[in-house]
């Protein structure tokens, strides 16, 4: 805890981030759905439906802070780190119990400093642990553990519905849990149930409120979208370069050098496994930015500790503590700040030149206007929502996309690159209820 105050301090007086683009439309999806909106009925967005409700409790509670989503994402980082470092200890991982795992996770989590805010993939992610450490618990049981199974898949469903790409979880328990963990026909059958279970109770919730025909509509459109590439691939090779030498050292100490018991080769047999799901995810990502990085902690804290725990204690051993634990995180801060500029999509102009009244409904990427403004009408993520409108529609389509227009109507409405004046030429009627004093820029009369 004293490491991970320390840390903090350093990021509280010293940190030059401004917000960036995904945080502050997490804000306005939050606030947004305050306001009695459903998501994909009333919002088009893909924020999974659990962080979006997370999200909406947040803006309820505490308003639009930064301070809170920073502060929430800290607190979730030590539940992470606590479950995790106990489960490591519990189910024997290494030949000595020690704490070491806690501050490797630590130094891992400021590898950027957006993985220490409040984000879906850092919701998911906590659910995902829970379902690694019981994975790893069927290493160790010699009997079948019926209430496990079901959990396992359970979390696995709640990380998919806290961030849709996590869904990956779910061809991972399957090829883990028989391969590595041995499971059973019923134990596999119990974490299928597990896991559809979350996901069902959500299609039943939009079920009551008239929008699982809306949700069939978006989710598909989801996986078509173009990602946002926030930030390059070798924007993140320096961050991660380090840590994952340190990884692959680990692995081969533990599985060459060192004699492991069969649940120790088993259990690193999870993670490697893990791992190399992890990075096909990857090139999956919708959003192209160093938060989504969190789901490698876990995997990556258990073999660097291996490193540390079977490199001894000679001088190669100290120095590389030193570098990970000392210089590596007051580097990571360094490098992110240093490449503010080079990734000017991924955060906002603080100082949007034009201050807009009443709501704004803006279909481009400058997201800025919300810094200062509420959001009107139902498009928030602008490429999810271009493909949304640029599809086909039969007449009864038609009337409905008119009706959600009219529903959420906005005072302005910024149209970057046309997407509204085509809009309006489909609907005369709406056409009428607006002026134009200038390109792009739509005034409600």
């Amino acid at each position: 805890m004293f490491f991970f105050l320390g840390l903090n301090l350093v990021y509280i007086f010293w940190s030059p981030f401004p917000i960036t683009n995904p945080q502050l439309i997490w804000m306005v999806l939050g606030e947004r759905l305050g306001e009695g909106n459903f998501l994909y009925l009333d919002v088009i967005d893909d924020t999974g439906p659990l962080s979006a409700v997370f999200f909406t409790v947040v803006d309820t509670l505490f308003g639009r802070h930064r301070i809170v989503y920073d502060i929430l994402g800290r607190l979730l980082i030590v539940v992470q780190i606590t479950y995790w470092t106990s489960i490591l200890s519990k189910y024997r991982m290494y030949d000595d119990i020690t704490y070491l795992p806690a501050i490797i996770m630590l130094v891992l989590f400021h590898t950027s400093f957006d993985l220490l805010t409040l984000s879906p993939s850092l919701l998911g992610n906590t659910f995902l642990i829970l379902a690694l450490g019981l994975l790893f618990s069927q290493t160790v049981l010699q009997r079948e553990s019926n209430e496990s199974s079901l959990l396992i898949g359970i979390y696995g469903g709640l990380a998919a519905g806290f961030f849709p790409n996590y869904i990956l979880f779910l061809p991972y328990m399957i090829v883990a849990g028989v391969g590595i963990s041995g499971f059973s026909f019923r134990q596999l059958m119990l974490s299928l149930v597990g896991y559809f279970l979350p996901i069902l109770l959500i299609g039943v919730y939009y079920f009551w409120n008239d929008g699982l025909k809306a949700v069939f509509n978006v989710w598909p459109l989801i996986f078509q979208s173009e990602n946002y590439s926030l930030q390059s691939y070798e924007n993140w090779i320096p961050l991660i370069g380090l840590p994952a030498l340190m990884a692959l050292a680990g692995y081969v100490l533990s599985g060459v050098v060192r004699i492991s018991t069969i649940n120790q080769q088993k259990q690193r047999q999870l993670m490697v496994v893990w791992i190399l799901f992890l990075v096909a995810e990857v090139f999956f990502l919708k959003i192209q930015a160093a938060y989504q990085l969190v789901v490698f902690i876990p995997a990556f804290t258990y073999l660097i500790s291996q490193f540390f725990m079977y490199a001894g204690k000679g001088f190669f051993a100290r120095f590389s503590v030193f570098l990970l634990v000392i210089v590596f995180p007051l580097y990571a801060l360094w490098h992110s700040s240093s490449t503010i500029e080079e990734n000017p999509d991924y955060f906002v102009q603080e100082s949007p030149p034009i201050e807009y009244p009443g709501t704004v409904m803006i279909l481009g990427e400058d997201i800025s206007p919300f810094l200062k403004s509420k959001m009107g009408g139902p498009f928030l993520n602008y490429k999810l929502s271009k493909l949304y409108l640029e599809q086909e529609r039969d007449l009864p389509q038609r009337a409905e996309l008119y009706r959600l227009l009219q529903s959420g109507k906005s005072n302005v409405i910024l149209d970057e690159n046309g997407l509204f004046a085509k809009l309006l030429e489909d609907y005369p009627e709406m056409k009428k209820q607006y002026t134009s004093p200038k390109p792009g820029v739509y005034l409600l009369k």
